[in-house]
């Protein structure tokens, strides 16, 4: 394994996804912040959730760029296509079991069936992540995609 390239390019895959993330939030294709949503797990402050959870998304990136890399040392390849297709299947499983199972990991995210409480306030995702827009799988689809192309069309297998 490459640990420069994949730390270099896993960085730069996990920026590129949040800011495509953040924008399309900003153009109000979703009402998702994923960031946002990581950071209130940890602290009911609105204003350092935000922060907490650009952090804690960033680790998160790097974290599952290593699971990328490990397919492409596998593979013996790296490619931008291949690399697009992990993303579509990581966002396909994010998308619908991930955000699923979501309020049951969040202590302050309402479910689907009891709804909000005193301290249970965010609204959960649902399947798809479609409770934050009828955009929102999209979003997580294109993002994850671009996060995948780079990782691939940048990585540098490790010879020998």
């Amino acid at each position: 394994m490459s640990v420069g390239s994949w730390l270099l390019w896993g960085f730069v895959a996990t920026i590129v996804l949040t800011t495509i993330m953040s924008g399309t939030q900003g153009l109000r294709l979703t009402r998702m912040n994923l960031p946002y949503m990581l950071g209130t797990m940890f602290t009911p402050s609105r204003d350092r959730a935000k922060l907490l959870g650009f952090a804690v998304h960033l680790v998160n990136g790097w974290v599952f760029s290593l699971l990328y890399v490990a397919a492409f040392e596998a593979w013996g390849r790296a490619t931008w296509w291949l690399g697009a297709s992990i993303g579509l299947v990581h966002a396909a499983f994010v998308l619908t079991a991930g955000m699923r199972i979501l309020p049951d990991l969040h202590p302050r995210m309402a479910s689907e069936t009891h709804g909000p409480t005193v301290t249970r306030q965010l609204e959960p995702p649902g399947f798809l992540a479609l409770n934050y827009g009828v955009r929102t799988p999209l979003s997580a689809l294109a993002a994850h995609a671009v996060f995948g192309a780079i990782l691939g069309a940048f990585y540098r297998v490790a010879s020998g």
